[in-house]
């Protein structure tokens, strides 16, 4: 009996492996069990409720009112500008009443009020022709051709977005990896479990032969 249990201690470079498995199978666990609270249940709730839809541009406004944002001109240079408010007033294909355009989710929650934030520079003015170039690209090169943008009837049904910020592709990687990296530590811990036998079996034949 204790030559059998001399036989399955594991030698130092095995017990690492099984710790690494081990900690790859925790790892992944406590990734999926994070980012499913934190991320993908308000990802996925973002989304239900939602969906895509025609729209087309019925205004193109600026309001008088002006928001500050924060520039960085360096790692210890930080200042605030402000920047015109620009609405884009549209109608979906799935009601006649108007929307408020947004750029994403990000957008909409940064400043519900507008539907553009220009990159924020030192100067009001390049701000402001930001926003106007903005303004004459929704007019002129839009104006009033339908192009595709996404609702949620449940979360904001006055407001529509012109790109989700969690897409399919986002969502699937925020689970594909957490698993991978659970699967990997599993087949870590198995493989060695099995070499180990093996290499029980074969010393214990060998013995037998002897």
């Amino acid at each position: 009996m204790a030559r059998t249990r001399a036989a399955y201690e594991y030698t130092e470079a095995e017990d690492k492996s099984m710790r690494l498995g081990f900690l790859l199978i925790a790892a992944g666990l406590l990734s999926l069990l994070g980012l499913g609270c934190c991320w993908l249940r308000p990802a996925l709730q973002e989304r239900g409720g939602g969906g895509s839809a025609n729209c087309t541009v019925l205004a193109v406004r600026q309001l008088g009112e002006r928001f500050a944002c924060t520039f960085s001109c360096g790692a210890a240079c930080r200042g605030t500008a402000r920047y015109p408010c620009l609405q884009v007033l549209v109608r979906t294909s799935r009601s006649s009443a108007p929307a408020l355009l947004h750029e994403d989710e990000r957008q909409l929650r940064t400043n519900p009020k507008c539907s553009y934030i220009p990159p924020c520079a030192r100067d009001d003015q390049e701000n402001s022709e930001n926003v106007t170039y903005k303004q004459k690209y929704w007019k002129e090169k839009v104006g009033s051709q339908p192009f595709t943008c996404y609702f949620n009837q449940h979360l904001r049904p006055d407001d529509v977005m012109l790109k989700r910020t969690h897409d399919e592709t986002v969502l699937l990687h925020c689970f594909l990896w957490p698993v991978v990296t659970f699967l990997v530590g599993v087949l870590i811990v198995v493989l060695t479990i099995c070499a180990k036998s093996l290499a029980v079996r074969a010393e214990a034949i060998k013995k037998k032969k002897h």
